[in-house]
This record gives C-alpha cells, sequence and structure tokens, in this order.
C-alpha cells in the first residue's frame, strides 16, 4: 500500500523585532497568516510577506512557512 499526500493549507509566521531589553537581547513578536492557500509558491509568498512587512515600523527578522498534509495509506 502507498501513502497518499493531500496538501491542506499553509501557515506563514513572520517574526519582527518590536525593542531591546535592557541586556540587550531583542524583544520579538510574530505573527501568523492562516488559510495559505496550498497552490501558491515560496516565492510568492515572501513577495507578499515582504511587500507586507515594508508598511510595518519594525524590522522582519524572519519568514517561516508550514505546510500541512494529511496523509492516508491506500
Amino acid at each position: 500500500m502507498a501513502v497518499t499526500e493531500i496538501t491542506l493549507d499553509s501557515i506563514v509566521s513572520t517574526k519582527y523585532q518590536t525593542g531591546t531589553l535592557p541586556a540587550g537581547g531583542p524583544v520579538t513578536q510574530k505573527k501568523s497568516l492562516n488559510y495559505v492557500k496550498p497552490t501558491a509558491t515560496s516565492q510568492d509568498i515572501y513577495d507578499v510577506v515582504a511587500a507586507l512587512s515594508s508598511l510595518s515600523q519594525y524590522p522582519l527578522l524572519n519568514v517561516v512557512l508550514s505546510k500541512n498534509w494529511e496523509l492516508t495509506n491506500e
């Protein structure tokens, strides 16, 4: 039997630096966007995140894309 993958929606998370601790470390905050189309390319997602982040007053530290699949054994 082979495992079949069904692509579900994805979540894109961004981390911003919103300040600095007294010890000098960064204060960060995460924002997530759920229900990203499974057909969206990584480049398109990054481009959208970069465009939206350009409107933020805080610098973007990283972007994480979490893809979800349903696995069935048929």
